[in-house]
């Protein structure tokens, strides 16, 4: 139920084992939102992860938006890239975090979420921290459980089984039987 960091180079595989970590878990039965915060317009960060109420700016959704943290409510919210999130809205969701609570933007209404956060990234936060790109105080709430997923190059032995797994799979959705 504890917040996870898990570290790893691009392409190791950091967002199938958030999958498999929420799969895993007792919030298995529940929602698991996938979000690249490297992908998101910084301008948008708040309102895709709080939502926002009807009518909160011009352009907006009638009825409003609900963010990501309430679509992921009882579940998994997976923040990819967590490394990407301005450091302005960083102290919004230190708070989120912190009180369980978010408010949509324009919204006078706080609403309680039960969201667990697995996050990832590929850059060294630590570093980040002391040239004041991200909170410290973040990347310890974030920081619970961490989980490294080391290159393929420094585990080798996992090449064979990795190839046998995937030449499997897709002989059986090509039709094919490529040994």
């Amino acid at each position: 139920n504890s917040n996870i960091m898990i570290l790893g180079e691009s392409g190791t595989g950091k967002d199938v084992f958030a999958q498999a970590i929420h799969n895993a878990s007792a919030r298995r039965g529940k929602p698991f939102i996938d979000l690249n915060c490297g992908a998101l317009p910084r301008d948008l960060v708040e309102s895709e992860l709080f939502g926002y109420a009807d009518g909160a700016f011009t352009g907006s959704r009638r009825g409003g938006k609900m963010g990501f943290f309430e679509q992921a409510h009882r579940g998994t919210l997976f923040l990819d890239e967590i490394s990407e999130i301005p450091i302005n809205f960083q102290g919004k969701l230190l708070r989120a975090l912190q009180e369980r609570q978010i408010r949509r933007i324009g919204d006078d209404k706080v609403v309680d979420v039960d969201t667990r956060i697995i996050a990832a990234t590929n850059r060294n936060l630590r570093q980040m921290v002391i040239d004041h790109e991200f909170r410290q105080d973040l990347l310890y709430r974030l920081d619970v459980l961490k989980v490294y997923i080391p290159p393929l190059r420094e585990r080798t032995a996992d090449i064979l089984p990795l190839f046998s797994y995937f030449l499997n799979k897709y002989n059986n959705k090509f039709g094919k039987d490529i040994a």
